[in-house]
């Protein structure tokens, strides 16, 4: 048995669906641990693109055990409409749901809204899909469970009440619900009857799998700087989106994990409010953009884009354990005649490799950069690389890529040269010891 998490080492983004995707054809069972439809990730397959909110990447493989942990926000319309989408393909996922999962209402999206409004310029740009406010009702132990939502008799004592508090909170902020209650209450009740065969005892299933010596991959979403306890705060998500959250979000004991793969983008890009050291405003973040099609999977907001940070990465590698590193969007910082990398950060007229004490420290760090060459654009040729070796790569974006790797004295096992998870150069099988 091989257990495998994979994390977004930066801000989000960062291709993680086409890693797990690739993964996901070895593993026998694949888990979502954290977030809800606030994460979106691409995946493609079959030639056809599936943009996923909600479900795990492993769902194209009907033949592997999909779940949605403890650690996960469901949205039920958001959850079967993309099943609907699945069944229109002809596809029909093996899919299982925590009944410890929480669900998100439509009255949690109103007070998301109202809450970043009352932020103004404190605002934490978020979906506003709902996700904070269903988390901090988990935390404050009066949110809606799964396994609540779908018992008929317990939806109907819980959800009245449960609306109830929640309009009086969003009337705090001078708002009210966008649809009554009776409505909210119908609705779910019909989701309800659809959603329920899903329901089962996700970590039984799971240690089950283990103690079968079954391949297990933890799929992350979101990303570690977006971390509640470890991102930046309070820029960042509810929810643990790094390698510990796997655990916490899933229920089995760290011991089954034996590999964590952070997933890097060759340069940065994020959706949201808060600092970015190395964010760029020129033609270059422009250019760099429209080639990667950097605009949000669930926001469809432009992403912000900057030169790759070595020292948020040193951090991710240090939160997640990080033991072999996944680079993508290598074609698309191609063309360019120099490209640059932030190696430290100037902080208060002092040089700094490591990310700073305070999240106020943060926001007043500017990069140090060390430039590159850049490299050629293949064109087609970069099908060429594909399947091949680290030397069939233009010699500047490997000096480029090694670089990274020496400096995080982590291996590189995986390198995306195009779109779909064929577009690629795979350095390790993660699933063999």
């Amino acid at each position: 048995m091989v257990g495998v998490i994979v994390v977004g080492a930066q801000w989000g983004d960062e291709g993680k669906g086409k890693i797990v995707d690739l993964y996901a054809k070895e593993a026998e069972v694949i888990v979502r641990f954290c977030g809800g439809a606030n994460a979106g990730h691409t995946v493609m397959h079959g030639g056809k693109k599936y943009k996923f909110n909600l479900l795990p990447s492993g769902v194209l493989h009907p033949q592997k055990i999909n779940l949605l942990g403890n650690g996960t926000v469901i949205e039920p319309e958001k959850l079967l409409a993309e099943l609907s989408e699945l069944k229109a393909a002809g596809i029909t996922p093996n899919l299982f749901i925590s009944p410890k999962a929480h669900v998100v209402l439509p009255i949690h999206k109103d007070i998301d809204a109202a809450e970043e409004e009352h932020k103004q310029g404190n605002a934490a740009g978020t979906t506003r899909r709902g996700i904070g406010p269903t988390y901090a009702d988990k935390a404050a132990r009066f949110g809606l469970r799964f396994e609540e939502f779908c018992d008929e008799e317990t939806l109907h004592e819980k959800l009245p009440k449960l609306l109830h508090l929640k309009e009086r909170m969003l009337g705090i902020y001078g708002k009210s619900p966008s649809q009554p209650a009776e409505k909210t209450l119908s609705q779910y009740i019909s989701y309800s009857k659809e959603c329920r065969k899903y329901i089962a005892d996700a970590s039984f299933i799971l240690n089950d799998a283990i103690s079968k010596k079954k391949n297990v991959l933890f799929e992350g979403a979101q990303a570690t700087m977006l971390d509640i306890d470890h991102g930046f705060y309070p820029y960042c998500t509810s929810s643990n989106t790094t390698a510990g959250g796997a655990c916490t979000g899933t229920g089995v004991g760290p011991t089954a994990i034996n590999e964590v793969v952070g997933v890097v983008k060759v340069y940065t890009s994020r959706v949201g409010e808060g600092p970015v050291p190395s964010e760029i405003f020129d033609s270059t973040a422009e250019k760099i953009r429209e080639r990667g099609g950097e605009f949000g999977t669930v926001t469809k907001r432009p992403r912000r884009i900057g030169w790759l940070d070595l020292v948020t990465l040193r951090y991710s590698k240090i939160v997640n354990g990080l033991t072999g590193l996944a680079f993508t969007r290598l074609d698309t910082l191609a063309g360019f005649p120099k490209v640059k990398i932030c190696t430290a950060y100037e902080l208060e007229g002092k040089k700094i490799t490591h990310m700073p004490l305070t999240s106020q420290d943060f926001a007043l760090c500017t990069p140090i950069y060390k430039e590159f060459s850049g490299w050629e654009d293949l064109g087609a040729g970069w099908d060429k690389c594909a399947g091949n070796s680290l030397d069939t790569l233009p010699k500047n974006a490997r000096t480029y890529l090694e670089f990274i790797s020496k400096e995080l004295a982590t291996p590189i096992y995986f390198v995306g040269v195009g779109p779909s998870r064929e577009h690629a150069i795979v350095l390790k099988d993660v699933f063999r010891k």
